[in-house]
């Protein structure tokens, strides 16, 4: 994420002029003498059969109040992780039941942290959870992929830090206090996430140039930059876009909060939260969350190392899958074919399709919930990298739909990587909550054609509907929706930095492929709080004729729009189709549209 304009009064550092490339990459770093979590395994399997259950490997930790030296363990992994953006290294942070003081957690690229209560409340720091960025100059627009989950926090100072970008849920949390999303020094950030949260004080953005926040409770909101949207959050600002930049829905049409690892007594277990509609405030802010349990012996323990032919064998099994922090190369792709079945990750673990294949598919069935891991395309280009439903898929899904949450695709950056189209949807009724999915701008193996990927998420099912949509740098299309009776609660997105001329982009008679396309045969479709960027820095003489592309049909509104040039590096004509002013000059201020049609 490159240039932001200012953002209120804060002091601010020198803009550089877009996200810089990290040059050297962290290699992988083993957790030995860490503390360990094991879970207890269910009874031995059958002969031939795969064992659910067991010990989660040593890139788990887990802690008590009465571990010794939590703060040195934690300052070791954050001195490997800080700055590893596209190293090996995968830890999940786990805190049992019980009150903490004087902790200060400092969370780096891979890294989640998690409480192991079955409500926030039963883990309690008197002590912080940062996330800063000292290691990129204050600059926090690359504070990727690292999240914070199921704790209640007295920071030190009566606020918590949380300076990320994109891909660093932040769920399940209580803050006794205040929350701030900017780095030390007010530079620039590009988030982020807020799901099933409590923030007693204020939360303030400063330099954030666009957030999601969903199904939370907030003691006030102190600043917005170009888009800042809120669904069924109590506390939220009223709905006042463009000026400043709010949307405001009263409730979430449909959630269901992620799947979490908890402790019930001694055994380990994973919540299920039920599907709610018209939600408003958190899960848990009356009592015990209502869902669902399933106990650790249901699951198959994944480590780094097997292969895909093993996680089908589970899954055949009928186990569901823990994958734990590590990097899973694939031959073939993960198939997911009972309903109900929970895909669940821990601290970032990452799915490679070595050969060209699918890294996973899920059938046509009910329930199925994907969470908490990352897919890199391989060196070989895949046609896709995560498939929710086969083609034609249409089956009614509306009881119990679909969830895929907190999973991130990426397309270079770790290296050489290739990819189609990255996400497709093509089950009814299936909930993305929280994504991202990006073609990388910078790391390893970056370039027009070295990463090509035409196509970030493509929706081809009815009635899906996208909370917290991240889609950024394709070659083509980032968002093509065909499917009927859509919907997006957020989109941000950039276009591709590195096109190489106009030319480069074209789209028969138009200028450039829309950011987010609704398909032409569609005839209702409802968005709120969408959001568009170019950086064209190889050719600023690009011209982008609009960031929204869309039918005229009754049944297709759209709710506040905006487009943005980044320092005057190649420029929209439109906001959508053919509406909304042109952006202009270098000043980086949106070109908006309040209402399509």
């Amino acid at each position: 994420m490159p240039t932001p304009p200012t953002a209120g009064s804060a002091p601010r550092a020198p803009r550089p002029s877009r996200r810089s490339v990290l040059a050297a990459m962290a290699a992988a770093v083993p957790a030995a003498g860490l503390p360990v979590l094991s879970g207890r395994a269910s009874a031995a399997p059958a002969a031939g059969a795969l064992p659910g259950g067991g010990d989660l490997g040593p890139n788990v930790l887990v802690f008590d109040p009465a571990t010794p030296n939590i703060q040195g363990t934690l300052d070791e992994i954050f001195k490997r992780q800080e700055s590893a953006q596209f190293g090996e290294g995968r830890f999940a942070l786990l805190f049992k039941p019980g009150t903490y003081r004087g902790l200060n957690a400092q969370i780096g690229f891979y890294t989640s942290i998690a409480g192991l209560g079955l409500s926030p409340g039963d883990t309690t720091f008197h002590g912080d959870v940062t996330v800063d960025a000292g290691w990129f100059n204050g600059n926090a627009t690359q504070n990727f992929w690292r999240s914070a989950e199921n704790l209640t926090l007295h920071p030190v100072n009566g606020t918590n830090r949380w300076a990320v970008a994109q891909a660093a849920p932040f769920r399940r949390m209580h803050i006794k206090g205040g929350l701030n999303l900017a780095p030390d020094g007010y530079g620039w950030a590009s988030g982020g996430y807020i799901a099933d949260s409590r923030i007693d004080g204020s939360v303030a953005p400063y330099s954030q140039q666009q957030w999601y926040t969903r199904d939370s409770s907030v003691g006030g909101w102190n600043n917005a930059v170009w888009n800042m949207v809120f669904s069924g959050v109590e506390g939220a600002p009223a709905q006042s876009f463009p000026d400043p930049p709010y949307t405001t829905l009263d409730t979430t049409p449909v959630s269901r909060e992620k799947p979490f690892l908890y402790l019930d007594g001694a055994d380990y277990k994973v919540f299920l939260p039920e599907k709610r509609t018209n939600a408003r405030g958190t899960t848990w802010g009356s009592g015990t969350p209502r869902g669902e349990s399933l106990p650790l012996g249901q699951f198959y323990v994944a480590k780094p190392g097997v292969d895909a032919a093993t996680l089908n064998a589970a899954l055949a099994q009928g186990l569901n899958l823990l994958l734990t922090p590590g990097i899973y190369h694939l031959d073939r792709p993960v198939e997911v074919r009972r309903p109900n079945t929970v895909v669940l990750g821990l601290g970032y673990p990452t799915l490679v399709p070595d050969n060209g294949a699918t890294a996973m598919k899920v059938a046509d069935v009910d329930g199925v919930r994907l969470a908490g891991f990352l897919i890199d395309a391989g060196p070989v280009n895949s046609a896709t990298l995560l498939e929710v439903g086969p083609e034609g898929a249409s089956a009614d899904h509306a009881a119990n739909p679909t969830t895929v949450q907190d999973v991130f695709i990426r397309i270079g950056g770790a290296g050489p990587g290739k990819a189609t189209t990255s996400m497709v949807i093509n089950s009814n009724h299936t909930l993305i909550d929280h994504t991202w999915v990006w073609r990388a701008d910078h790391g390893d193996g970056v370039g027009w054609e070295t990463n090509r990927a035409d196509h970030g998420v493509r929706v081809n099912g009815d009635d899906v509907l996208a909370t917290g949509l991240f889609v950024e740098h394709f070659n083509r299309y980032d968002v093509e929706w065909r499917g009927e009776r859509g919907r997006t609660v957020f989109f941000q997105n950039e276009k591709a930095y590195d096109a190489p001329n106009q030319a480069a982009i074209q789209n028969g008679d138009i200028k450039g492929y829309a950011a987010y396309k609704i398909a032409d045969g569609v005839t209702a479709h409802e968005g709120w709080g969408l959001g568009s960027y170019c950086y064209y820095n190889v050719d600023p003489t690009i011209r982008q004729d609009h960031g929204f592309q869309a039918p005229a049909k009754p049944g297709v509104k759209l709710h506040h729009l905006l487009v943005v040039s980044l320092g005057g590096k190649g420029q929209y004509e439109h906001v959508i189709n053919s509406i909304g002013a042109p952006t202009s000059g270098t000043s980086t201020v949106p070109s908006t549209v309040v209402s399509y049609p």
